[in-house]
């Protein structure tokens, strides 16, 4: 009877190893990408992106598995987030902007990253160039530094009046001086005084919103990044407690109770930046994809929001509006 029962139970082993063989190699070749960004969830963008992923057919825990690290708003962080996902062994990392491509960059040197950012990464030294990369990293660009200037310019168009604004930023961001001194270039030559109100973090936020209460704007522009974004309820409170028309990069500001917005569709954009990972995990290198840059740009006006703070919007503007808020 023992030597029967042996005998089944080694059968049962050669016939089911193969079968736990296969599954562990299917284990084994299944892709991990590694996300690294300076905010907390949730993230919309972030959604987008893993949305973009489900819809190429990967799905997190199925057939990929993404490892998240959140920085929470403390960039210094960020080196240390880098190597822990390069000590994981990742197949490829997704980071939102130049500060998290630069950590990456010096955690390492063979692993596949993608960048997605507002800011200029050949200005920044991100990248060599747009058409080649170079390295292990590309990545799509958002051209921040060439629109804020152009934002500045529609604040005008609309308040032609308009000869103060100020400009709210994060000094502590790689390529947030850049897209400053862009805007303040052309400032000058609107007849536009721009206030510099840029902080070193989110904790210095009520002094520039005392100064401001103080000064009297006639407007705002607002070059958000993931900490300052963190603060979007209470910079949105400010700006409707003192009737300041606002302009942004993105349309959640406007959907979220912001004046107007022009920028890249941010949606459009992020698909884009879930095939690019796709053409990386299947085996694509960084430095043989262009970085890109988007096509689709959409101006979003909240007109709830402008009879809020008594300020009307041209009919020319309105008419070129890709989205109006009633």
């Amino acid at each position: 009877m023992k030597k029967k029962t042996s005998t089944s139970i080694i059968l049962a082993i050669l016939i089911l190893a193969p079968v736990y063989l296969a599954q562990a190699q299917k284990q084994a070749t299944i892709p991990r990408i590694g996300v690294l960004l300076a905010g907390a969830p949730p993230d919309a963008n972030l959604d987008v992106f893993i949305q973009g992923l489900r819809e190429l057919g990967y799905i997190d825990g199925k057939n990929i598995v993404i490892e998240y690290r959140f920085a929470a708003g403390k960039t210094d962080r960020f080196p240390e987030l880098a190597t822990e996902l390069v000590r994981l062994k990742v197949d490829a990392i997704f980071t939102g902007g130049v500060t998290g491509a630069f950590a990456l960059k010096q955690a390492t040197k063979t692993i596949p990253m993608f960048f997605f950012s507002t800011s200029d990464p050949v200005g920044t030294g991100v990248v060599a160039s747009l058409a080649r990369p170079g390295g292990n990293i590309t990545g799509i660009s958002l051209q921040a530094s060439d629109l804020w200037p152009k934002r500045l310019e529609l604040l005008k168009e609309i308040f032609p009046k308009l000869s103060r604004v100020a400009m709210l930023w994060t000094k502590g961001f790689a390529g947030m001086a850049l897209e400053a001194k862009a805007t303040q270039e052309v400032a000058g030559p609107l007849g536009i005084a721009l206030q510099d109100r840029g902080v070193k973090d989110s904790n210095e936020l009520d002094v520039v919103f005392a100064v401001m209460a103080k000064d009297r704007p006639d407007a705002f522009l607002g070059l958000m990044d993931p900490i300052l974004t963190s603060h979007r309820e209470r910079i949105l409170d400010f700006l409707a407690t003192n009737r300041l028309p606002a302009i942004f990069q993105s349309s959640d500001w406007v959907e979220a109770g912001g004046l107007m917005s022009y920028g890249p569709n941010y949606a459009d954009a992020l698909r884009r930046a879930a095939a690019l990972m796709d053409k990386i995990l299947k085996g694509a290198k960084p430095a043989d994809l262009p970085v890109e840059q988007p096509t689709r740009f959409d101006l979003t006006i909240n007109l709830k929001t402008a009879k809020q703070i008594g300020v009307t919007i041209p009919p020319s503007v309105l008419y070129r509006a890709d989205k109006v808020i009633k």
